[in-house]
């Protein structure tokens, strides 16, 4: 599959009696090519690190044995994204066993949850892994032609929506205007589970499972969509930024959450919402707090608000935020892909450990981290629905 941002541009070439000598590139192009080198390099260690790190039965887990479902479905993303399949690539083998990981049978539940609450990390916080497992089963099913195994993930994707859509919490919320409408979004556990508590990250993981669900051609019902929607609306304060979660009435300005508000923008842009009201005021937010998105050095939440942003940025492009906000005309000061890049894939391909391949520096795991980098340098071969523009 031919991938734009591997093409090298060749110098023109003078020749003169009978030596070639190359035109001189200007030094931009230069630095541009060396980083595109950087990046592949970069790409390769980090999922060669991911393959040894897999263990036997294919999944992936963080220290200790942590979130196995969560860590399984992130590095079973990058290798898609690299863009192998359960058929062919590089790293077929390693997407197989993932997915042969979600479909063994001592792993099926009857009310399609992906995650095992026999593990303490997954049992107190098992919608995680519902959201981000939803996302990579339903990618590989996207590009599945056989058969036997299609009909296999779609019969556990239909059961792993419905586990999703159950979980949503039905709160009343009085809009502005004076309205009341239905909001829904997701806690650490299901509705039930958790006294129909919610919070603004779950709902972000969530909410993508089924974005990735429904582009593969799996029902979602539009009414768990659309109260999730009402739900981070209800979610924003009027500065246009997210609070962690929804307490009744109007969202507290100084509570928002800039990872969350990142989280939302991906979220609304990957559904094609460039012109609604609503994801033009969550990037106003990060516009206005530019500093706290295209910062250097590590902060809170720092990989997740990366992974969300950078996704986010990527949709943008380079163009669309002066479409979105055409009195803004200092075109260098627009957000921006090429903004974002020039920020942070210098930090993160220093950070990047030369022997091992990993990336370490999380609380969580260097699966983890990992994953998330991965996506993000991988991000223009655009070959995944859930993270093309």
């Amino acid at each position: 599959m031919p991938r734009s941002w591997l093409l090298t541009t060749l110098a023109t070439c003078v020749v003169g009696g009978v030596i070639a000598v190359p035109a001189p590139q200007p030094a931009c192009a230069a630095d541009d090519k060396e980083q595109k080198k950087a990046i592949e390099k970069a790409v390769e260690r980090g999922l060669e690190y991911l393959k040894k790190t897999q263990a036997q039965d294919g999944h992936w887990e963080a220290q200790g044995g942590q979130y196995p479902t969560t860590m399984t479905a992130l590095a079973g993303m990058a290798f898609l994204m690299e863009g192998s399949t359960l058929k062919e690539g590089k790293y077929s083998d390693q997407v197989k066993k993932a997915v042969d990981w979600f479909l063994a049978p001592a792993r099926q539940q009857a009310n399609g949850m992906l995650g095992d609450t026999r593990n303490p990390t997954e049992s107190t916080r098992y919608m995680y892994g519902q959201g981000f497992g939803t996302m990579f089963l339903a990618s590989v099913y996207g590009e599945e032609e056989d058969k036997e195994q299609r009909e296999k993930l779609e019969k556990l994707l239909k059961k792993a929506v419905e586990f999703i859509c159950k979980a949503q919490t039905l709160k009343k919320h009085r809009k502005a205007e004076g309205k009341d409408v239905d909001i829904g979004g997701w806690g650490y556990v299901s509705a039930a589970d958790g006294g129909n508590f919610d919070e603004g990250s779950v709902t972000i993981t969530a909410l993508q499972g089924l974005r990735a669900a429904r582009n593969a051609g799996i029902p979602v019902p539009k009414e768990n969509i659309d109260k999730a929607v009402n739900y981070l609306e209800a979610c924003t304060t009027t500065d246009g930024g997210i609070i962690y979660n929804y307490l009744g009435g109007v969202a507290g300005r100084g509570q928002e959450r800039p990872p969350l508000t990142a989280a939302a923008i991906c979220c609304g842009f990957s559904a094609g919402q460039y012109k609604s009201e609503l994801p033009k005021r969550w990037l106003k937010y990060c516009k206005d707090h530019e500093s706290t998105f295209l910062a250097k050095g590590r902060q809170a939440h720092d990989e997740y608000q990366t992974y969300y942003f950078g996704q986010a940025m990527y949709s943008l492009g380079d163009e669309r935020y002066g479409e979105m906000f055409p009195d803004q005309k200092e075109k260098d000061k627009w957000l921006s892909w090429a903004r974002f890049k020039e920020c942070y894939f210098p930090q993160i391909l220093d950070n990047q450990e030369k022997n091992s391949g990993a990336w370490t520096q999380s609380s969580i795991s260097p699966v983890y981290v990992t994953s998330i980098n991965l996506c993000l340098l991988q991000l223009e071969k655009g070959i995944l629905p859930i993270y093309q523009r």
